[in-house]
């Protein structure tokens, strides 16, 4: 099979429930996650998904899922993995876009030898998360390792 040509397709649906909130769902997923225009503009609201935090949530997301496969294929073992991410809606050309997500990504690890592999491997992630090819806003990644105190 050549993967050059396959195709995959993720189906979601919204339905608007009223003012400026909805209810997304998708096929084969159990939990609706409730969006909503965000509180920062007209009709928006607090404490509920918006596209925004949706689109930060996909880099984040996706990095993840990168770099748990290149470690797992460099076989590299790792404590914990969390991601603080940050998208950035700016004016351009007097029009709102997200014009950049930073990711900071912050992994522990057990052995102070393992850390330039480890920055390698993050670094590694960052290229090859097919969201971050997608998108046109700037990623910026912030990483931090840190060798786990049961190490020493």
């Amino acid at each position: 099979m050549n993967n050059q040509n396959e195709e995959h397709h993720y189906n979601v649906e919204v339905q608007w429930t009223d003012g400026s909130t909805g209810k997304m769902s998708a096929p084969g997923i159990d939990e609706e996650l409730q969006i909503a225009t965000p509180p920062e503009f007209p009709g928006g609201v607090e404490g509920i998904w918006s596209p925004e935090h949706l689109y930060t949530a996909s880099v984040a997301a996706c990095f993840m899922t990168s770099f748990t496969a290149v470690a797992r294929y460099s076989k590299f073992e790792y404590l914990d993995l969390k991601i603080q991410s940050s998208g950035v809606m700016s004016k351009e050309q007097n029009k709102f876009v997200m014009s950049k997500v930073i990711l900071k990504p912050e992994l522990t690890i057990n052995s102070q030898v393992s850390e330039k592999k480890a920055h390698r491997l993050l670094e590694k992630a960052e290229e090859i998360c097919l969201i971050t090819r997608s998108i046109t806003a700037a990623v910026v990644m912030e990483p931090m390792v840190h060798v786990s105190d049961a190490a020493s």
